[in-house]
């Protein structure tokens, strides 16, 4: 196991105000957030990372674990910050939050959880990938992803977001599954101790509101919010009410 590298974003907003981090779930990158950036910029100084292989960060070559993602994103920042991530980068602000404690301020956990899917599934899939590529995710990806009408509503953005799945790259991919086959902290919630904020889509399949409301009933100061209209991917679907919920939560803490 070894420490990942990712890139950071440019950072958006007041060079002096609070830093706000955002996390990619699985196959997206940094486009997740963008239809975001704007509204949390107006009040924060903002930067979104890449998960290994995916958008502008490098390919990775060797194993990781989601812990060791939590490292890299706070080695890349280097100071304290607030943060929301989205499943994979969500289960990455648990992680974060458990192992940088003194520099995550508080943590927004979207559409995921203290554990997501079952270890044979992540295995699975990163079997698939290595053999048939991430083209072969786009269909389920997609059922996945988006709620009934949020392709139709945003066809453009939702079509970017496949395209950054197709582009992935394959073996990075795979690698992210095994970490997510071997990530599980909900034994550990009770150890967080900043502000966490869980939420999750009203039409999430992969982490309905049973896993915000673990994490919020696990951790020492938790709550929860819902994102109508909204699946897996509630940045990219609902950004108004995302950027609001955020801003809520997190100007708090200014």
């Amino acid at each position: 196991m070894t420490v990942p590298s990712i890139l950071i974003t440019p950072a958006a907003g007041h060079a002096d105000a609070p830093l706000v981090v955002l996390g990619p779930s699985l196959g997206t990158s940094t486009i997740l957030w963008e239809d975001v950036i704007p509204a949390l910029a107006a009040q924060f100084r903002v930067v979104a990372w890449d998960l290994p292989g995916h958008g502008a960060s490098p390919a990775a070559s060797e194993s990781f674990t989601v812990e060791e993602l939590a490292d890299a994103v706070a080695d890349a920042v280097g100071e304290p910050f607030l943060y929301a991530g989205v499943s994979l980068g969500g289960a990455v602000g648990l992680c974060l939050a458990l192992r940088h404690p003194a520099q995550v301020r508080r943590a927004a956990v979207v559409a995921s959880g203290a554990k997501l899917g079952e270890p044979e599934g992540w295995l699975e899939r990163a079997a698939q990938v290595r053999a048939q590529s991430t083209s072969s995710l786009i269909i389920p990806s997609a059922q996945r992803w988006f709620a009934p009408d949020s392709i139709a509503r945003r066809p453009e953005l939702s079509g970017r977001l496949l395209h950054a799945l197709q582009g992935a790259d394959d073996e990075s991919y795979a690698l992210c599954c095994e970490a997510l086959a071997a990530y599980d902290v909900r034994g550990s919630l009770g150890e967080i101790r900043m502000p966490v904020l869980a939420v999750w889509g009203q039409y999430d399949g992969v982490a309905p509101e049973a896993k915000s409301a673990e994490i919020a009933s696990g951790v020492t100061d938790g709550s929860i919010a819902e994102i109508a209209d909204a699946a897996h991917l509630p940045p990219a679907e609902q950004p108004e009410a995302v950027a609001a919920t955020l801003l809520q939560f997190f100007w708090e803490a200014r």
